[in-house]
């Protein structure tokens, strides 16, 4: 569909792998997972929260476990579950957090240093979903 009336495909949820992993009460890894866009709800709600009250830092514990629609086979991402998060992932998934939410995408300009091309990685290390792939949260790894 083109022209005036055509509306353009607008993209709510985007795949991730951790660069740790969540480790479960079993010992289990889960890496893999998805986030939704945030809503208005999502970023009002909390506030109301006491444990925000308490401590403002909270707001990303609450914030994560509403948009976290997918992590591995962990059943439900709750704060609980953000809570007990690698500082590593943490920063991960705030730093997704941020640029999906602000700029929609999960893309990164990058140019090479060698012969100084640039181009585009998915800075969400996953696979599958349309992006350039893992190669982003490998960038400088030989």
């Amino acid at each position: 569909m083109t022209g005036a009336g055509a509306t353009a495909a607008v993209r709510t949820e985007f795949a991730f792998t951790l660069p740790v992993g969540y480790v479960d009460d079993a010992g289990v890894c889960h890496r893999e997972g998805r986030m939704r866009l945030a809503t208005a709800r999502d970023e009002i709600l909390p506030l109301r929260d006491p444990r925000v009250r308490d401590n403002e830092a909270y707001l990303t514990v609450i914030l994560l476990s509403r948009v976290i629609t997918e992590l591995g086979t962990v059943s439900s991402v709750n704060p609980g579950v953000v809570e007990n998060m690698f500082a590593a992932d943490l920063a991960f998934l705030q730093d997704m957090y941020r640029r999906v939410n602000a700029e929609g995408h999960t893309l990164i300009e990058v140019t090479c240093p060698a012969c100084e091309h640039g181009f585009a990685v998915d800075s969400t290390g996953a696979r599958g979903d349309g992006g350039v792939g893992a190669a982003a949260s490998r960038l400088g790894e030989s």
